[in-house]
């Protein structure tokens, strides 16, 4: 009997709560800040394309769903906070989930679509910024280019908010906390080491409380045991997907994937995939690419997208997202990545 192997589930929950903790958070906010000074536009209009292009990027190191929250916390105070319209408001959220799906993939340990099924197929780091991360960031960078430019007149007059004294947590702190980043990331493959790095974590954010929010624990446990399930559940599948999958065109399963990510979820869809036997790099590439490209088209097509939903809704009327005026706006920056990963 064939003995299921939790290692990437526990891993994604350990890189979510350590990613997302303060420290990391106010020190990705700054680069982004510093970044936006050098921008040759206006204030406003930098930063959003700061937020749109560099934190979704930002997320192959910290994982999506930390960029996410960061990306989502950052344009609610400056942008959604201020008199802004409706038409910027779901452009501006469309483009954040595409790019937040695709800009993950410059590693192989942040997005949960690709971490599921990295190690079955041997893909490293440079495998995926050869072959997914340089295509995805030409995008992203299209992407927030676009955005920023439909809206240039109405983000010039924005004003951003002062950085407040709050974000006041030590160098070394912040320092300590890259490191065990550093560490969790490179013993991915060892539980027994990246768990303890955890403890030792816990046990540094316990004795500096006051320079932490509150840990991710709960929302990195939701999606790690929603990963667990597909690692328990998953494997009773192959039967039916090997002759479903195995003789499918690599077009048809890009553009397929791309389409049922949107009602499903994109991890879920490579890890069913990645049960198939026998497929080729051909079938793979268009997999995971179709997969990560439809994850910004609806709130559960992404995993981190709920957390950009509930960030953002209260900005909206009625407290409420239209799904149909998500997928709308969410299409252009979608058929970008499309051209960006067949093409490129």
């Amino acid at each position: 009997m064939k003995v299921s192997n939790y290692t990437e589930p526990a891993f994604v929950f350990v890189i979510m709560v350590v990613a997302a903790s303060r420290p990391i958070l106010q020190l990705c906010a700054g680069v982004c800040r510093a970044l936006a000074r050098y921008v040759p536009v206006a204030d406003g209009l930098a930063f959003y394309f700061v937020c749109l292009s560099v934190v979704p990027l930002l997320g192959s190191f910290i994982t999506e769903p930390a960029a996410m929250t960061l990306a989502a916390l950052m344009l609610r105070d400056n942008i959604y906070s201020q008199r802004i319209s409706h038409g910027l408001k779901y452009v501006t959220l469309g483009t954040l989930f595409v790019n937040v799906s695709i800009g993950g993939t410059l590693t192989h340990f942040a997005a949960p679509p690709v971490l599921m099924v990295a190690a079955r197929w041997d893909w490293d780091l440079w495998y995926m910024f050869g072959h997914f991360g340089s295509k995805a960031a030409v995008a992203v960078i299209i992407n927030a280019a676009v955005a920023a430019w439909l809206f240039r007149r109405e983000l010039q007059g924005l004003g951003l908010r002062p950085e407040t004294g709050r974000c006041t947590v030590p160098t070394a702190l912040i320092a300590v906390h890259v490191g065990f980043l550093a560490g969790i990331v490179y013993f991915a493959h060892h539980p027994e080491v990246f768990i303890g790095l955890f403890l030792l974590f816990l046990g540094v954010a316990e004795g500096y409380r006051h320079h932490h929010d509150r840990l991710m624990l709960r929302e990195g446990l939701l999606v790690a045991f929603f990963l667990a399930g597909l690692v328990t559940l998953g494997a009773q599948q192959q039967w039916w997907l090997q002759d479903l999958l195995a003789g499918m065109d690599a077009d048809v399963l890009f553009y397929g994937a791309a389409l049922l990510t949107a009602i499903t979820d994109n991890a879920a869809l490579t890890y069913l995939g990645s049960l198939v036997e026998g497929t080729d790099t051909a079938f793979r590439h268009a997999l995971v690419a179709g997969a990560v490209t439809g994850g910004g088209l609806t709130v559960i097509a992404n995993a981190p997208n709920p957390a950009g939903f509930a960030i953002l809704r209260g900005h909206f009327d009625q407290e409420a997202i239209n799904p149909l005026g998500l997928l709308v706006t969410a299409l252009p920056p979608t058929l970008v990545a499309v051209l960006a990963f067949r093409l490129l």
